[in-house]
Order: structure tokens, then C-alpha cells, then sequence
């Protein structure tokens, strides 16, 4: 049904990679990006995966976003214990972006500030709002976009898996149709390239988790870059 692609890079600061990616069959895409110091952020972020991993494991597709609902919920609950019972890996946490593709209808379940964008007719939406401080002040209307770009706090998350033991997961569902490109990043991306350059890259690029990350790492690298970019062919 699909066209993946998918990469992850350390990007050009940091020593330690803390984001963690995932396709679990049939056609699931996870994106981690964990934090949390002594490299918890890794263990955190990984955490996520295997857990959303073994838990779909045991359900049948379609994985609806109420089944994706709860892999993260039990992440969380997983983490936490963790965080708490491992003096070192205190206060760690990781965003969680779960999309799964099933007979033409896309499910997510979502917490933190990785993204899923869809591009569909040459129309780049993103479909995920970000639980962030800066984010809030943009849908309160006291800053711009523009302004959240550069704010200070703008890596400041409201939710985060493993931070507290009740977490507000958004989920929805769709229709997909052919054509339509999905793109599972975090936000070492879209930090650091534009939604314009975003939505070219993925119409021309032959090879776009590639290129994706490529740019981020033009513009500084600030942070690890994760994509995995999915094109519905039929």
C-alpha cells in the first residue's frame, strides 16, 4: 500500500541520539523523541517503542486510535515505574507519535511535539498540535507563529510520556486517499527547516527521510532529526 522511508541522525550537537523510530507491521509508524539527562532521554524514548511494539503485537489490525491510545498509556505507566525505581533516569520522558494506515483510513494517537503532516495536493497540513508552552501561546493568540520559531521556551513540553502518571493523549482518524504523503518527524526537523521547504522536499525528493534531514543539518543540526515519510500508492 505504501512507499517508506525513513532515517534518524544525531544531528550535529549533541553526543547522544535520544530519538527513537519504529515501522511495525501492518503499516504502523512511530516516532520517540526522549529526554531526560545521562542519556534517559535514550532509554525512555526506546522504552516507547518496545512497549508500542509488544503491546500491537498482541491485538488484531486494524489498530483503531483507541488501541494506539492505550499502547501509549501503558508506555507511560512502564516509564514512570522506571523513572521512579532508577534514581539515575529520574524525571526522563519522551513524545510519542503513533500513525497507523489501514484500508484507506489513517488512526494516531499522539502526546508531545513530534508531528504528522500529510501532504495532499500539493497542501501541506499538519495534523498533530504540539503539547508545548509556546504552542499554547499561539493558539491564545499572544504569539505568532513566526515568534514561536525563535521563542526561549519553545522546547517546553505540556505532556510527555513517562512525566506523570495521568497523561492527555490526542487521537483521531480519517480518510486517506491516494497520493497522500505522510511525514512522522520530531522536532529536530521542523525546528530547523521550514514548512515551505518541508512540502518541496517531499514532492521532488527521491529520496526524502534523506533530504529531510539533510537540511535540517545545513541549518545547524541542532538537535537528532527523525522522519519516516509514507506515500499511499493505492
Amino acid at each position: 500500500m505504501s512507499k517508506v522511508y525513513h532515517a534518524t541522525h544525531v544531528g550535529k550537537v549533541r553526543k547522544n541520539n535520544e530519538d527513537s523510530i519504529a515501522i511495525i507491521e501492518p503499516e504502523t509508524f512511530v516516532v520517540a523523541d526522549g529526554m531526560g539527562g545521562q542519556a534517559a532521554g535514550e532509554v525512555a524514548s526506546k522504552m516507547l517503542i518496545d512497549i508500542t511494539t509488544n503491546f500491537l503485537s498482541s491485538v488484531s489490525a486494524p489498530f483503531n486510535e483507541d488501541i494506539l491510545k492505550q499502547a501509549i498509556i501503558k508506555s507511560n505507566t512502564e516509564i514512570l515505574r522506571e523513572s521512579e525505581n532508577n534514581p539515575s533516569r529520574r524525571g526522563m520522558g519522551t513524545t510519542a507519535t503513533i500513525l497507523h494506515i489501514y484500508n484507506q483510513r489513517a488512526y494516531f494517537a499522539h502526546v508531545g511535539d513530534s508531528r504528522i503532516y500529510r501532504l495532499r495536493n500539493k497542501n501541506l497540513e499538519q495534523i498533530t498540535q504540539d503539547h508545548s508552552y509556546v504552542e499554547e501561546l499561539v493558539r491564545a493568540g499572544k504569539i505568532t507563529e513566526a515568534e514561536a520559531r525563535v521563542h526561549p521556551m519553545k522546547n517546553v513540553l505540556t505532556q510527555a510520556v513517562g512525566a506523570v502518571k495521568e497523561i492527555s493523549v490526542d487521537t483521531a482518524n480519517f480518510a486517506v486517499e491516494v497520493g497522500d504523503i505522510f511525514l512522522i518527524c520530531s522536532d529536530g526537523l521542523t525546528n530547523m527547516v521550514t514548512d515551505e521547504k518541508i512540502a518541496e522536499i517531499l514532492m521532488t525528493s527521491l529520496n526524502p527521510s534523506e533530504t529531510l534531514i539533510q537540511a535540517a543539518l545545513e541549518n545547524g543540526g541542532l538537535d537528532n532529526v527523525s522522519v519516516i515519510v509514507v506515500g499511499v500508492d493505492k
